[in-house]
């Protein structure tokens, strides 16, 4: 069958797999999006990457505040779609919205779920170390991720792979995922398998309040940290410089094949032509991109040109 189908998303994760849907030729008769948003030195109000992709293809474009409305419910209900496509919309879906189409709310969420349900699966498999993941289309409940899993794509987390990394790659994969499920649905073929009662765990929001490196902890939770935060909000430490403190985030990181040799965390064991080197309560990580407050990210060596470090200094 032919599908008419509501698009929901709000961040770049989500804009190629509405481009996808779009460049298969099927019909998106709406984009739900979050409203704009003040950004920029100005404030000034700014469509999110959905919105503005969006616009671009000619769809029609809904921002709510909230979907509990039950004239916002009606709309929706008006729109007359086959099938809602949800990608990292970022408002909660009432149970009316959930029933309001012909063949309910399809999301693509990226983990193996159970596995890592909730607000931010790529940062916490990464800091959890993983060694693979993956992007799910589930049909929707009114539980958080607790639904029925119809198609995974599963794929490994490269041990230098940053969050930023792994999303554009998951994003890639959503789309054709996506349009996959969609081509199934519309045989009258999507089948839906129950998740696993083992194994769950949540992806709670990133807080502001666990972005400071701690480097009494052992170099690969160091290491995960950073990597895990990159690009955004990034992982931090404080270093004095005279009688300044200037905060610095490392973006990009690696387990250093050096010991320690009993140095207290946060002392630079080695500054040479790749980046510092820095002792962690077990082993060490060289710190291969960083940024300066105030300042671009460059690179380790980059980094180490533009100050004057001792090797045995306490760096952070």
């Amino acid at each position: 069958m032919d599908l008419r189908i509501i698009f929901m998303g709000t961040p770049e994760f989500s804009v190629p797999i509405l481009m996808e849907i779009v460049g298969m030729g099927y019909e998106v008769v709406a984009c739900y999006s979050q409203p704009p948003r003040p950004a920029g030195r100005g404030m000034d109000l700014k469509k999110s990457p959905v919105h503005e992709a969006a616009e671009s293809f000619g769809i029609p474009v809904f921002t709510p505040t909230s979907l509990k409305d039950p004239e916002e419910q009606q709309k929706f209900t008006d729109l007359d779609a086959d099938v809602a496509v949800v990608v990292a919309y970022g408002l909660l879906l009432p149970q009316a919205v959930l029933d309001a189409t012909r063949e309910g709310c399809l999301n693509l969420h990226a983990s193996l779920l159970p596995r890592w349900r909730g607000a931010a699966p790529i940062n916490r498999a990464i800091m959890a170390g993983d060694a693979e993941t993956g992007i799910q289309v589930m049909r929707m409940e009114a539980g958080l991720d607790t639904g029925p899993v119809c198609m995974a794509e599963t794929m490994p987390i490269d041990a230098n792979m940053t969050a930023g990394d792994l999303h554009d790659q998951l994003s890639g994969l959503g789309g054709d995922l996506m349009v996959r499920a969609l081509a199934a649905l519309s045989r009258g073929a999507l089948m839906a398998t129950p998740q696993a009662e083992e194994g769950i765990t949540y992806a709670s929001k990133l807080s502001k309040s666990e972005t400071q490196i701690d480097f009494s902890r052992s170099a690969t939770a160091v290491h995960n940290h950073v990597r895990g935060l990159s690009p955004f909000p990034g992982a931090w430490f404080e270093m004095q410089r005279g009688t300044k403190t200037e905060r610095v985030k490392v973006l990009r990181s690696q387990v250093a094949d050096v010991q320690g040799a009993g140095a207290e965390p946060g002392t630079l064991l080695m500054s040479d032509g790749n980046g510092p080197v820095v002792a962690c309560g077990e082993g060490a990580v060289r710190c291969t991109q960083l940024q300066r407050a105030g300042k671009t990210a460059v690179s380790g060596a980059e980094f180490l040109r533009g100050l004057q470090l001792t090797v045995g200094e306490k760096l952070a």
